[in-house]
């Protein structure tokens, strides 16, 4: 599942191709053809994020609540050549929602949630999700009340999205690994300064997912460059410390790094960088 540095570059994308601009839209599945009339030919006027949730605004207070889930897709793209004058592509009978201007679409296939819903819906959503990294109003303290009162892991407690939303498995793992914290440890047992110091990173590092479009998150002297070992081979890219890299060595301290279930998710860690 997309993390929420993804789910914020979308919106950016979204909002820089069209964003202002009249769009056709379309709903070639048939699943959310109906919205897309009552849409069509409208204005986007807003788009954002929060979390995993991705939210395209229309005149009106309308807005299309997106969540990708497991499967979701979403392919931008532009005209073709075709005999005098570029066109558009057509859209196949599996997508979802297609947005469209004179030279640009975006196709979104296999969301979990693609729907039209209103302003207080919208803030329904909003409400039952926690504070998010990435945007810059919300208030890490209101995590960290709930944090600092659980007996839950603080490895699952980042993962719950009422908590802190946004972060997946792969921040997960990384975050306390890079503050040298079990994942078993139970949230009431960190202090306010190391809570503090995951959410700024969590912060720092997702931006840096946004900008790249993929998550790096070992520092500069652990790069494959710094340490002279190979890159990693991944179909995810990027550069980390712990995340499925079960029975590998650790880059720092070389012990085998650890993997185990936890909330029916696969968790990382390094036993000895990271110490009850």
């Amino acid at each position: 599942m997309p993390e929420g540095h993804t789910i914020h570059r979308l919106a950016a994308d979204y909002r820089e191709r069209f964003g202002g601009r009249p769009v056709r839209v379309s709903s070639p599945q048939g699943k959310f053809a109906d919205s897309a009339a009552l849409l069509d030919g409208a204005v986007l006027a807003h788009t954002e994020a929060h979390g995993k949730h991705l939210f395209l605004g229309f005149p009106g207070e309308e807005w299309v609540h997106i969540h990708l889930g497991l499967f979701g897709k979403v392919n931008f793209g532009g005209p073709v050549a075709a005999a005098a004058d570029p066109v558009l592509p057509p859209p196949t009978d599996t997508v979802r929602l297609r947005l469209a201007a004179a030279d640009a679409y975006v196709d979104l296939r296999g969301p979990t949630t693609c729907a039209l819903i209103t302003d207080a819906e919208k803030r329904a959503i909003h409400d039952r999700l926690g504070p998010d990294p990435l945007r810059a109003d919300d208030d890490p303290a209101e995590a960290w009340r709930r944090i600092s009162k659980s007996r839950t892991t603080i490895a699952a407690l980042l993962m719950d999205q009422k908590i802190v939303a946004g972060v997946g498995n792969v921040y997960r793992a990384e975050v306390l690994f890079r503050h040298g914290i079990d994942p078993y440890r139970a949230g009431r047992d960190l202090s306010p300064g190391e809570w503090t110091a995951i959410w700024d990173d969590l912060a720092a590092l997702m931006r840096e997912g946004v900008r790249l479009n993929r998550i790096d998150t070992v520092r500069p002297e652990h790069t494959p460059e710094a340490m002279g070992r190979p890159p990693r081979v991944d179909d995810h890219g990027g550069e980390v410390y712990v995340y499925r890299r079960a029975h590998l060595p650790c880059h720092i301290c070389g012990t085998e790094i650890r993997t185990a279930d936890l909330a029916a998710r696969n968790l990382f860690w390094c036993p000895s960088c990271q110490q009850r």
